[in-house]
């Protein structure tokens, strides 16, 4: 069983990650559990969020890392640090949104990916951010084990987070058509998809 890490720290964006949760709860061989540094979290639509583990007692890998964005990413922590820096260091897939971008950013960990974010523009003070030019102005963008995404992006960012760990590039359009697209025009365009 592969575990996907949600890290959610309090006033985190629950819309950011609502699609790649779901998608991902609902497959035999995925399992989601939820980080952060405090034992429950509130998200910026209110739901209470009760967490699995508190970051400084982690220590293991995971198959997939998930960074969701929101309003608390000015953390100071160590141990969080560490937990991405073994990520991105073992070449292990890490998805980031929003917020969580902006951390990567302050703290240097975008340095030689091509990236995205909400704007390059709030990193200009950061010294450990280097490379704007590597910034490009999509929704998303995967790079090797690294995916970024500004905070309107989340089906772009599932899209290419199912990509990263090993969907097909029609497989998990197919997947996140469905609600880019509606129930209509899925159907129009691939068939009903509640008739196997």
């Amino acid at each position: 069983m592969k575990t996907a890490l949600f890290v959610l720290l309090d006033q985190y964006a629950d819309w950011e990650g609502a699609y790649l949760l779901s998608l991902l709860n609902q497959r035999d061989d995925w399992q989601i559990k939820t980080a952060s540094n405090l034992p429950q979290v509130e998200s910026i639509g209110g739901l209470q969020t009760m967490i699995d583990f508190k970051i400084s007692e982690i220590d293991r890998e995971f198959e997939l890392l998930v960074l969701i964005g929101g309003n608390s990413w000015n953390i100071h922590s160590p141990e969080l640090y560490r937990i991405i820096e073994k990520q991105l260091i073992r070449g292990l897939p890490l998805a980031a949104i929003c917020g969580a971008v902006d951390y990567l950013a302050n703290h240097g960990f975008l340095e030689g990916y091509r990236h995205t974010g909400n704007d390059r523009f709030l990193w200009q003070d950061y010294p450990n951010y280097q490379t704007p030019e590597n910034f490009y102005e999509r929704q998303a963008v995967s790079d090797r084990n690294l995916v970024t995404a500004n905070g309107t992006a989340a089906l772009e960012f599932t899209e290419c987070t199912l990509q990263l760990i090993g969907d097909s590039l029609i497989q998990s359009k197919k997947e996140v058509d469905l609600y880019r697209l509606g129930y209509y025009g899925y159907r129009e365009k691939y068939g009903n998809p509640f008739v196997q």
